[in-house]
């Protein structure tokens, strides 16, 4: 399998394709591929899924995935350093990478908003147009451009309802869970007692309305949700230990250690050691 790096914030490349890949690829980053013409499948993580014309698809750094290319492919690729995505900051949206990462159990087009759609294919011209017109700014229009991808991206992802959510749950779950993703990194906003009083529900009530709608228990969703993103950091980051354990508001290096080696059967360390193991023998 080969592994692609990128170091700069972003990467915005046209390309055609007529041919399927040889072999999955595997980044270090997150890529937007926007369908321009043509028609294939996209196979990401042992799922399958056609996409076509106006399809706009998202790989993060975990995903193993490939084009099996049944028509010429004309792509916009859109890559974005893991780094860009960590830091960037909006008004209303305090983590983007949490939802971002989210999308890696899906596959496809990730456009559910039909009026998206009309934006999207507006902003891949104006990238187009960069592209094959250079002139001065570009690079600041083109980081722009890239963000409003990011953000459209973020909003559809947020529609789409997490796995063992019932289909007939109701909107407030769906807020609950938001409000989580968007506050893993900060452990005091993440207590019952105050999702509870944040949404105006009885801490009582609270957890077995959780579990009914989600499935699971409320500590079983922010401990599995937090989990992912450590599992991110130890295998797509070079962050030293402490530097996460400061990140998602651990107590110590050996409060974290436990919390992980309680869900993984690996410590922080070991499972570090074996995904860059794993990454070096999968390495062309």
């Amino acid at each position: 399998m080969k592994r692609e790096n990128m170091h700069q914030s972003f990467k915005v490349v046209y390309r055609k394709i007529a041919e399927c890949s040889a072999s999955d690829l595997q980044f270090n980053f997150f890529q937007m591929a926007y369908v321009i013409s043509g028609k294939g499948f996209l196979r990401v993580n042992g799922n399958c899924i056609a996409y076509k014309t106006g399809n706009l698809m998202l790989m993060t750094p975990n995903d193993q995935h490939n084009f099996d290319i049944t028509e010429p492919t004309e792509f916009l690729l859109v890559s974005i350093n893991s780094d860009y995505v960590k830091e960037y900051r909006s008004k209303n949206l305090n983590c983007i990478e949490c939802l971002l990462y989210y999308a890696s159990h899906l596959s496809g087009c990730i456009l559910k908003q039909k009026e998206d759609e009309f934006l999207v294919k507006s902003i891949v011209g104006c990238l187009l147009h960069a592209i094959e017109y250079k002139d001065v700014y570009d690079e600041d229009l083109t980081a722009h451009y890239v963000n409003a991808l990011i953000v459209i991206a973020v909003r559809n992802i947020s529609k789409i309802k997490p796995p063992g959510i019932k289909e007939n749950s109701d909107k407030r779950i769906l807020e609950i869970v938001s409000y989580i993703q968007s506050n893993i990194f900060s452990p005091q906003h993440l207590k019952a007692s105050h999702i509870a009083d944040k949404f105006d529900i009885s801490p009582t009530y609270l957890g077995s309305y959780f579990k009914n709608q989600c499935g699971e228990t409320l500590q079983q969703f922010i401990s599995n949700y937090r989990i992912r993103m450590v599992e991110h950091r130890l295998s797509f980051s070079d962050m030293r230990i402490n530097e996460i354990v400061h990140e998602f508001g651990f107590s110590d290096e050996s409060h974290l250690n436990k919390f992980f080696k309680k869900h993984k059967n690996l410590s922080l360390t070991a499972y570090r050691k074996e995904k860059n193991t794993t990454s070096i023998f999968q390495m062309d």
